[in-house]
């Protein structure tokens, strides 16, 4: 194993939890979060470009396992990541991921990257981005409700993109709640802890659903939601689990990543096929209108795309050029003679020891 990149296309990168955490604070959060959502913007525009599908998804009785796969002419990228609601239980994250990014051109992968952090990151990153073509201009307050891993990233990611600085937040356990205020209050929010969602959500301009639990709840009724408001839902990322009450949908227009993965896995679930969505790419490319007025409810159904982690991974990619946080690793054998194999099994055979005459 080496540090730095050295070009050999037998090589791979890789980039590991503390190896991410050191080059996200090498060019500062805010910073990196900009650049993310610039990259995710980017790959959005040419959305014509990519191979796109649904995710794989591998579902158990307390949880799943998806690959998230996509690729364009020059790259492909995947992404592996589990959502277990009672790992907490174990102290376990109830989310975890890893990705890799490939050459097209020979399949030989280029980048292997710990996701989970990166995740959290590029899922804060898109909802801002989003919001940005979505919200009021003047949204100033933000509530959350769900204060989990994704919370503190929501809240720096909505300040970098947009300034908002003020929030207002409420989860049931109040653990959740302390580690947000602990984090947040270092850096700098006002933070205004509310004693049920229905008390968070007055005077937000923008909220933001981010719970945990995999089944069909209602975090969000529609009394609860005023004229104008942005709702930013990333809770409900799987078959089964709803945040909103379906009247939202309803009342709002609805925005989504693609479609077809969205009507199963997002708020979608709760509606006919024949509700109408539009496609965020499509706002983003001009294509289609944003929000119309100031009175209007827009609603992100956001579950998580595979261009986003593609977005990410590209990110990493070039950021790791003239990082020296990244290693090498023989991820892929290199045998002298590609048809040989076996000589390069035979090579790393421990030599038998003679024995005493």
């Amino acid at each position: 194993m080496t540090t730095g990149f050295q070009g050999d296309a037998d090589m791979t990168r890789f980039i590991g939890v503390e190896s991410l955490a050191a080059m996200v604070h090498e060019v500062g959060v805010d910073t990196f979060l900009r650049g993310l959502a610039d990259y995710i913007e980017a790959d959005f525009l040419r959305w014509s470009q990519f191979h796109k599908v649904p995710r794989h998804a591998s579902h158990g009785d307390i949880g799943v396992v998806e690959l998230m796969p996509i690729s364009d002419d020059r790259l492909f990228g995947f992404k592996y990541v589990n959502g277990h609601p009672s790992n907490g239980r174990h102290n376990l994250l109830t989310v975890a991921a890893f990705g890799v990014l490939s050459d097209m051109a020979t399949g030989y992968p280029r980048l292997m990257s710990e996701m989970t952090l990166l995740t959290a990151l590029r899922t804060a990153a898109t909802s801002a981005l989003v919001a940005r073509r979505l919200a009021r201009p003047d949204s100033r307050v933000m509530a959350i409700i769900g204060l989990g891993a994704q919370s503190d990233f929501q809240a720096l990611a909505f300040r970098a993109l947009l300034g908002i600085e003020r929030l207002r937040v409420y989860d049931i356990d109040p653990d959740s709640t302390a580690k947000f205020v602990r984090n947040m209050s270092a850096r700098g929010f006002r933070i205004e802890v509310c004693d049920t969602s229905q008390d968070a959500v007055v005077g937000a301009d923008i909220i933001t659903t981010a719970t945990a639990d995999k089944r069909n709840a209602t975090i969000l009724s529609s009394n609860m939601v005023g004229a104008g408001v942005h709702i930013n839902a990333i809770g409900g990322d799987c078959p089964g689990k709803t945040e909103l009450q379906r009247d939202i949908l309803s009342r709002a227009a609805v925005f989504v990543e693609l479609e077809e993965q969205t009507r199963i896995e997002g708020e979608l679930q709760q509606m006919p096929a024949t509700f109408p969505v539009t496609e965020i790419w499509q706002v983003l490319a001009g294509m289609a209108e944003g929000r119309t007025d100031a009175d209007q409810i827009t609603l992100f159904d956001s579950v998580g795309f595979a261009l986003e982690d593609f977005s990410a991974l590209r990110y990493l990619d070039d950021l790791a050029r003239d990082s020296s946080h990244v290693v090498e690793i023989d991820l892929i054998a290199a045998p002298s003679v590609p048809v040989d194999l076996f000589g390069l099994l035979e090579a790393h055979r421990a030599p038998v020891p003679l024995l005493a005459a």
